[in-house]
């Protein structure tokens, strides 16, 4: 299986209690990503990842028994983590899903995934360079923008996105003077 055929939907935190209980930031607004059921991957990040990743093995993917809201994330339970040890070896580890198993977006919204790798174009200033990874503020999403050593954040509010074309690789921004 491609890797691009694999989209994030989270990362592992933490653990709760002792019974394999995973805490979750979710890089979704909803629970939908994690209904019941729905079979996820857990890899390392990936700076950390090893490029021969093969996503076919089956001890990588684990079926969903449980998602509810937790705090700022997620409470997610997995069939086969049933202990505090085997949770804890999860943690720092991105969840994956099938990019095919994800449910329909509405207009003008997109997965994390895909904004990755977009170029930035601001309004005024031209190239500010291209979105390297994004992550949430319990307010808004935050998008960071890397030209060389420069990182250049950006809020995910529509008074700032102006416009996301994946298919020509940009995202059009006016990013407030002071920015």
């Amino acid at each position: 299986m491609e890797k691009s055929s694999l989209i994030a939907i989270g990362k592992v935190t933490g653990v709760h209690g002792l019974g394999g209980n995973l805490k979750v930031i979710s890089f979704s607004d909803s629970l939908e990503p994690f209904q019941k059921g729905s079979r996820v991957a857990l890899e390392s990040p990936p700076e950390q990842r090893d490029q021969t990743w093969n996503t076919d093995e089956s001890e990588q993917w684990y079926h969903i028994q449980k998602a509810s809201p937790y705090k700022k994330g997620i409470l997610l339970v997995l069939e086969g983590v049933d202990n505090r040890n085997k949770a804890e070896a999860l943690i720092k580890k991105e969840i994956f899903i099938k990019k095919d198993d994800l449910p329909e977006l509405e207009e003008d919204t997109f997965y994390w995934q895909d904004l990755l790798g977009l170029e930035v174009i601001d309004r005024t200033r031209g190239s500010l360079g291209i979105i390297d990874h994004i992550f949430p503020t319990g307010a808004n999403d935050v998008l960071v923008v890397k030209r060389g050593d420069v990182e250049t954040l950006v809020p995910v509010i529509p008074a700032v996105i102006l416009s996301v074309d994946i298919p020509n690789n940009q995202m059009e921004i006016d990013l407030p003077e002071g920015l």
